[in-house]
């Protein structure tokens, strides 16, 4: 987790113990809104279930601009639907997966294991959206043959409902898994977090025709991330117009997390 971050792992602390630190952060850097990815992987990362108690919590410093993220493990719970439904009790706005980090594929469901089809079910029917990672992962025990995006081609199928966001488009290898999945399927969007902002017309070049599904994301602070607005400053310079650049930045993530209403006084 340190590797390539030690010369500023304390002030990684600093924002992980105190909220205030991350708004700071995004202020410099002119970010309004950011997703907090939480999910737990006892077993290759070390998360547990506390993981979604924490970006509630952590969330609720300024849950306008805060969007905690969750999880819920197929291979461990014993309550897929009960779970799924106490993570929007605590207030989780987006239920993540993470095939190479938790070890089964993103349709593992249509061979045995049932957890992981009444999770998306019970997602479908609560309006949550799931985000599945695609692409690859050094982490120590990571398995990478997990992201291949062309999993996603049975779950949007089996659950047309189902809001579904790719992360990081299958990079390094899938990048044409990743688009023909966006092609055929309407309610997938693609985040495009993980994948310098200089190349990302060289992943996809045909980015422009799914704009309207396109989430910017930044997957800062991992180690290929050094700044959340140099990586939007690269983004603006790439050619597209005022209307695309608005549209993944913002208006597209507003359709996926509206503004909850603020209560009356």
């Amino acid at each position: 987790m340190r590797r390539g971050k030690e010369d500023h792992w304390s002030f990684l602390i600093s924002v992980m113990d105190d909220p205030r630190a991350l708004l700071e952060v995004m202020d410099r850097s002119g970010v309004w809104r950011v997703g907090l990815v939480n999910y737990p992987s006892p077993d290759i990362m070390g998360f547990d279930d506390s993981t979604n108690t924490f970006a509630a919590s952590y969330a609720r410093a300024n849950p306008e601009r805060l969007i905690p993220y969750g999880g819920v493990h197929a291979r461990f719970t014993k309550d897929p639907s009960g779970d799924v439904d106490r993570l929007i009790d605590l207030g989780i706005r987006l239920l993540k997966i993470h095939p190479p980090h938790q070890a089964f594929p993103a349709n593992a469901y249509t061979n045995g294991l049932t957890a992981l089809a009444k999770m998306y079910r019970r997602c479908e029917e609560r309006g949550l959206p799931v985000m599945i990672h695609t692409g690859t992962s050094i982490f120590p025990g990571a398995r990478s043959k997990y992201g291949n995006p062309l999993e996603l081609d049975d779950v949007a199928i089996d659950f047309p409902d189902l809001q579904l966001i790719m992360a990081h488009g299958g990079r390094p290898l899938y990048m044409e898994e990743a688009f023909f999945i966006l092609r055929r399927h309407g309610q997938v969007r693609l985040d495009v977090s993980g994948i310098p902002p200089s190349k990302l017309l060289e992943y996809f070049p045909r980015l422009l025709e799914v704009a309207g599904r396109v989430l910017w994301g930044t997957d800062w602070p991992s180690p290929g991330v050094k700044d959340l607005r140099q990586n939007i400053d690269q983004f603006l310079a790439l050619p597209l117009t005022k209307a695309q650049q608005e549209a993944i930045l913002e208006t597209n993530a507003l359709a996926l997390f509206p503004m909850e209403p603020r209560p009356h006084a």
